[in-house]
């Protein structure tokens, strides 16, 4: 409940409202019946029609007065919960944009999509519950009672009798429901992972002919899924048959005893209507009141999760006070950097390494896949922290830096170009806001990708689906380059992001790069050795560990690693050119 309190209690002005509402409808709900018991004895059995029609106006303004009360709970309530949702929503959304890759890795992307959407939904359910009825029915149930036993003390003990039952009943509910909440959305967190997956993968699936497998994949999940879901509805649905039998059972009774009471003369018959209106407003508000309870477990699970999510502290924080203004620009330096996976500290992925580079250089990282070319450069960023070792810019630590600041000193290309819904110019200027339409066309020919952008129908502004799903991967990488070419940054960092490319556009793309990375650091990883054989430094790496480092030319012939890969991928002649 303190989750759910926390984002409450920031609408007092409608709670307020909610309160008043409430009360009213209350008050309304049980005057009504006291009146019609006035009506009866009083006016209908001395023949003063008079004092009916006096009854009937004022039952009239309580039923308009009522529906008034009702809307007004119904409204604050709506307000209430949809903006709790989007709070929730929120602030789950901008908390998640602080995770590092380790507290990704720790809940699942499935799961966190979960939580935003279903579980924000689940609270919103109990709250719309709560604020309607959760409110009310304590009222409602402690009013009937009170006006019950002021009736007829001896029928009122027929509620007392029920109530028992009741409360037996509702916990052992809530006990049998509370695991089968639980499980329920760890399963629907499964859902989710599968069918991202799924869709993700849909080419791959095509290819290798294996929509049976995942079909049959995925029905299992649906299946777990649809299992627990059917345990949890089967409780819940056995409550109002159950309640509806027990309130029967003792209207029977009260009916019963209550015509014995009128024959006896001990009862008026106002009175008994009076009363068995007054019971069905007591055990409907108690029955009520247990469906919210029971609806409490479902909510604490979705409450309990978005918790965990909120209350996680990223691994990767922005300090106090962190640098924002340095004397030099793009100076970099890696002083025995060592950095393994969280809870993998026994096999890093770098050790050891050691570099400088400086602003005007190209500096390449090559060698064979999983050598941590990648996870090296991502370092920069701070995507991760190194293990130990120090990572610098400009003589200062990455872990000194306002976080957002250092980000943007860098212009990153990743491995896999990412481009996202909208136009091309709105992605372009993802990596500068206020970009004009001149600067994003100098950063697509510096991109080489004008030509393709000048055959498209809207230019520039031709929308991009999901995922850049409507362009090759080529045109995609050459987008991705011209975003960050646009922001004009201090490092540049290429993750392999020349693997996409021609050699001709690639070739042509380094050349049109050089002058606009003249006073930059520019970094590179490459597979290709014709990509960076004109770098002023080329990093070779194996197995996590610097295994050579100079020219293109020095490197043939003091790394017998980097002479593999050239030889591998260039002729003889080509080498000594």
């Amino acid at each position: 409940m303190k989750v759910m309190w926390r984002y409450t209690k920031a609408y007092k002005g409608l709670l307020f409202l909610n309160l008043i509402c409430a009360f009213g409808f209350i008050l309304i709900e049980l005057g009504l019946p006291t009146l019609l018991a006035q009506m009866i004895d009083v006016g209908l059995r001395q023949n003063d029609f008079a004092y009916v029609q006096k009854m009937g106006w004022w039952m009239l303004g309580i039923v308009i007065l009522g529906v008034a009360m009702n809307i007004g709970l119904g409204i604050s309530t709506a307000r209430i919960t949809s903006n709790i949702t989007a709070d929730i929503r929120n602030e789950l959304f901008e908390k998640t944009q602080t995770y590092s890759h380790y507290e990704y890795e720790r809940f699942g992307v499935s799961s966190l999509i979960t939580r935003v959407t279903n579980d924000a939904y689940q609270i919103m359910l109990f709250l719309q519950s709560t604020l309607r009825m959760g409110l009310v029915t304590p009222i409602m149930f402690v009013s009937s009672l009170v006006l019950v036993f002021r009736t007829s003390a001896s029928l009122g003990w027929y509620v007392f009798g029920a109530l028992p039952f009741l409360l037996v009943g509702i916990v052992i509910i809530a006990k049998i429901s509370d695991p089968l909440s639980v499980k329920q959305q760890k399963n629907l967190d499964k859902l989710n992972g599968s069918l991202r997956e799924t869709l993700s993968g849909l080419r791959v699936i095509r290819a290798f002919v294996n929509e049976s497998f995942e079909e049959k994949r995925f029905e299992d999940i649906n299946r777990d899924y649809t299992q627990s879901s059917k345990k949890l509805f089967r409780i819940m649905a056995i409550t109002q048959p159950a309640f509806f039998f027990l309130f029967n059972t003792v209207m029977v009774l009260i009916i019963w005893q209550g015509s014995i009471q009128i024959n006896a003369g001990d009862l008026e018959v106002g009175n008994l209507i009076a009363f068995i209106e007054y019971i069905f407003h007591a055990l409907f508000s108690f029955m009520l009141f247990a469906t919210v309870f029971m609806m409490y477990p479902r909510a604490a699970v979705s409450a309990g999760r978005i918790e965990e999510a909120l209350e996680a502290n990223p691994t990767i924080q922005s300090p106090e006070n962190g640098i924002t203004t340095t004397t030099t620009k793009g100076e970099i330096a890696f002083e025995r950097v060592t950095f393994a996976y969280p809870g993998d500290s026994e096999s890093p992925v770098i050790r050891d390494v050691s570099f400088e580079a400086h602003p005007g250089q190209t500096v390449a990282f090559i060698g064979s896949t999983g050598s941590g070319k990648s996870t090296l450069i991502q370092l920069l960023p701070r995507f991760f922290d190194p293990t130990h070792g120090k990572v610098k810019i400009d003589g200062y630590e990455t872990a000194e830096y306002d976080l957002a600041h250092l980000r943007q000193k860098i212009g990153y290309i990743p491995q896999k170009a990412l481009l996202f819904t909208g136009t091309i110019a709105e992605n372009l200027r993802y990596g500068k806001e206020e970009a004009t339409d001149e600067e994003i066309y100098r950063a697509l020919d510096i991109a080489q990708a004008t030509e393709f952008i000048s055959r498209l129908p809207e230019g520039i502004d031709t929308k991009i689906s999901e995922g850049g799903s409507n362009l090759s991967g080529g045109q995609k990488q050459r987008l991705a380059i011209a975003r960050a070419v646009i922001r004009q940054p201090e490092i540049y960092i290429f993750d392999d992001s020349f693997s996409a490319l021609d050699y001709k556009t690639d070739a042509a793309l380094r050349e049109a790069l050089k002058p606009v990375t003249t006073q930059a650091t520019v970094l590179i990883v490459a597979q290709r050795v014709g990509t960076i054989r004109q770098a002023d430094k080329i990093v070779v790496l194996n197995e996590g560990n610097v295994v050579g480092e100079g020219t293109h030319e020095e490197l043939l012939e003091t790394c017998a690693i980097y002479y593999d890969i050239a030889s591998s991928q260039l002729t003889e002649e080509e080498l000594r050119k």
